[in-house]
């Protein structure tokens, strides 16, 4: 089985969505349920259903947070030497040669990937351009609108 990675803060809002879930969510809707069940005919109570319906998506979410948390692998960046290498979960400033605008982007797993936040996958075009190079490199980056060129300007482990 392949190992996902995923940062520390990833993994620990995962942990927090399935407590949620188990400890708040789950309960309130078996609970939900059983006074549905109290109003009588199933066939046409529609808060029976609706309860139905949200306790599978909430079971079905359980499932999907555990297979996620079993398949990761946590790695914890403030633990790697500083080298000035990009690598997961570091965060790279990058300058664009073109337009002079610097941009910071976050390198993450897949799930916690979040452009508003400057959170991008790992698996993204310019986290692939970019893992492995050094601070100071050049790099070329395939774009919809064409081939942007970036300078790393900084790699930091935050």
């Amino acid at each position: 089985m392949k190992k996902v990675p995923m940062t520390v803060g990833g993994e620990a809002r995962l942990r927090e969505e399935l407590n949620h879930l188990k400890s708040v969510a789950r309960p309130r809707v078996i609970e939900a349920i059983a006074e549905a069940r109290e109003h009588g005919d199933l066939k046409e109570n529609a808060e029976y259903h609706a309860a139905r319906e949200e306790q599978g998506f909430i079971e079905g979410r359980i499932k999907e947070i555990e297979g996620k948390l079993s398949e990761c692998q946590v790695i914890d960046v403030k633990s790697i030497p500083h080298t000035g290498k990009v690598v997961f979960g570091t965060t790279v400033t990058l300058f664009n040669v073109t337009t002079e605008e610097t941009v910071t982007y976050q390198i993450v797993g897949d799930d916690e990937a979040d452009v508003k936040q400057k959170k991008i996958s790992y698996a993204s075009p310019i986290a692939k351009a970019i893992i492995g190079k050094m601070e100071g490199d050049e790099v070329s980056i395939q774009v919809p609108s064409g081939e942007v060129v970036y300078e790393i300007e900084e790699v930091q482990h935050l």
